[in-house]
């Protein structure tokens, strides 16, 4: 038998970590989450709190802990494609929440301690080396202190939170599916002074932009290259950033306005893979098990969703009648389900193909019409099926049988991206 200190082990303490902790943790079970850092501390982020992820930080007592840290609501968006303007509400949807886009020292907190508060341990800068296995099933883990100490800790489960590059996830080897290399490379930077109502989106010539208020009355800006574009792009990163805001517009010339604060931060890593979430001891959830382009900023949405849904799994499922690995099995189907038509869609915005006149008709039909903008919005965001907005019926009701077969005809023919230039 093995001798169990804990009920599970959660490997990082980040959005997926500390959600995963604290929901088991309000369960009842013996919950120890570690990670190699401190909070708060920053982290590479979309900053995107989407409107699903939103609903469940609510119906967890946690969205208003946001709000007070001075988090924004964005309700009002605009998005700039092919010389249409979409325009529209974010809460304009089933779910009612709008979007927020906290900085991740305000939003990795709030989440570690309510984990602290629902009873889960949690220990910082403690970094974990190595998965113990006993006859092939995960039953602990090997730690480092932050005093330098090594120590050893057994539990019936460790879930790898870990991230895009899973030390969990190395260890148990499971299986990757539908994977595909980076497409884009993603940079992000802050602004004071910027003055910015609402968010903006800009689908330009191989590039795209986005805007949102954060957190301290900044605004954080979000530009997209071709990944092979990387070379050129990290030569002169300042350079590289303001020529495409220079390419918006008016959100440009707000920025110039205003005044950086901090560095520009740039990732060229950025794969896209569903991974088996779970094995004989272990499981993996947010990035360690799903991991896709930041294009569309599902990835703290994602985190927040599996997390509740792996909870719900080593708990037994519904009703907690199930066996663990019937529970564990559901949670794989549940997540490749709601999460296979964003994967689809962002895997293929993330080539950033320049507009066909279709894609341009279709973009016009919908800045037209507010519900069309509404639904846009919804399955933009996630909060609704993104297959049911790009549906056939759907798009022949915006452009037509022809405009339809058009667009089948673009996607299928996009081009690949260009090679780098000088």
């Amino acid at each position: 038998m093995i001798n169990i200190a804990y009920d599970a082990i959660v490997v990082g303490a980040r959005v997926a970590g500390s959600s995963t902790g604290m929901l088991l943790a309000r369960r009842g079970l013996r919950v120890l989450v570690l990670d190699q850092t401190s909070f708060p501390s920053d982290t590479l982020s979309t900053h995107q709190l989407q409107p699903p992820g939103a609903a469940l930080l609510r119906k967890w007592g946690l969205l208003e802990r946001v709000e007070a840290a001075g988090t924004p609501a964005t309700r009002q968006v605009r998005f700039h494609a092919s010389g249409s303007i979409i325009a529209g509400d974010l809460s304009a949807n089933r779910i009612g929440e709008p979007l927020y886009s906290p900085r991740r020292t305000v939003l990795d907190p709030i989440l570690v301690d309510a984990a602290r508060e629902a009873g889960a341990e949690v220990r910082e800068r403690t970094r974990v080396t190595d998965v113990l296995f006993e006859d092939g099933r995960a039953v602990g883990v090997q730690a480092k202190t932050k005093g330098g100490s090594q120590v050893t800790e057994r539990a019936g489960i460790v879930v790898g939170a870990d991230g895009k590059h899973s030390m969990v996830a190395k260890a148990a080897q499971p299986h990757r599916y539908q994977e595909k290399p980076a497409r884009s490379i993603a940079c992000y930077a802050y602004w004071r002074d910027v003055g910015l109502q609402g968010g903006q989106i800009h689908a330009l010539d191989r590039r795209v932009a986005g805007a949102w208020p954060t957190n301290d009355d900044l605004v954080v800006t979000f530009v997209a290259w071709p990944a092979a574009d990387w070379e050129r792009f990290r030569r002169d990163p300042e350079q590289s950033i303001s020529e495409t805001l220079d390419e918006t517009g008016e959100l440009g010339a707000r920025i110039r306005a205003g005044e950086r604060v901090g560095p520009v931060r740039a990732t060229s890593d950025l794969p896209n893979r569903f991974v088996r979430p779970y094995g004989p001891g272990w499981a993996l959830v947010g990035d360690a098990g799903l991991v896709m382009d930041p294009i569309t900023g599902q990835g703290i949405g994602h985190a927040l969703r599996d997390a509740d849904l792996l909870a719900e799994a080593i708990a037994g499922g519904p009703g907690g009648q199930q066996s663990p690995a019937k529970a564990l099995r559901a949670y794989q189907k549940q997540r490749d389900q709601r999460s296979r038509g964003m994967y689809n869609f962002t895997v293929w915005l993330a080539k950033l193909p320049p507009p066909s006149a279709a894609e341009r008709m279709w973009f016009a039909a919908i800045a037209e019409r507010p519900e069309q903008s509404a639904r846009f919005f919804a399955a933009l965001t996630g909060a609704d099926p993104i297959n049911e907005f790009m549906s056939p019926r759907n798009v022949i009701n915006l452009v037509g049988t022809r405009g339809l077969a058009r667009l089948i005809q673009t996607r299928l023919h996009s081009p690949r991206p260009r090679r780098a230039t000088a």
